[in-house]
């Protein structure tokens, strides 16, 4: 999945995942790619949208609701994800749930 993620109309929830990466990948890549097709599986999930460079890498994830992103938090291979994530592959990072009440698309 690449590009802006076409979401329905709010409302809807983001999830702001903002990282600094450790050096190396480590498995980094093959896991994040994982973890996008099976977030993309699970009951709620709307659409990502990330962004990477040598600093900081961002990540959004829309989600239908706060159950399906505390769903996603807990599911067993997403913690193991998590677990790695911080022993091995950031440095620091910041995590941001937001209700999203207004989008606009544009499309040239």
């Amino acid at each position: 999945m690449s590009g802006i993620a076409k979401t329905p109309e709010p409302p809807y929830y983001a999830v702001i995942f903002a990282s600094q990466r450790t050096d190396g990948d480590r498995g980094y890549g093959k896991m994040a790619d994982k973890m996008v097709e099976l977030a993309a599986k699970q009951q709620g999930f709307l659409g990502i949208e990330s962004a990477r460079d040598e600093e900081l890498g961002i990540t959004v994830s829309y989600w239908e609701s706060l159950e399906s992103i505390k769903n996603w938090k807990e599911h067993a291979a997403h913690q193991v994800a998590q677990d790695r994530g911080k022993a091995e592959w950031y440095k620091n990072f910041s995590l941001r749930v937001c209700k999203v009440e207004r989008h606009k698309f544009f499309e040239m």
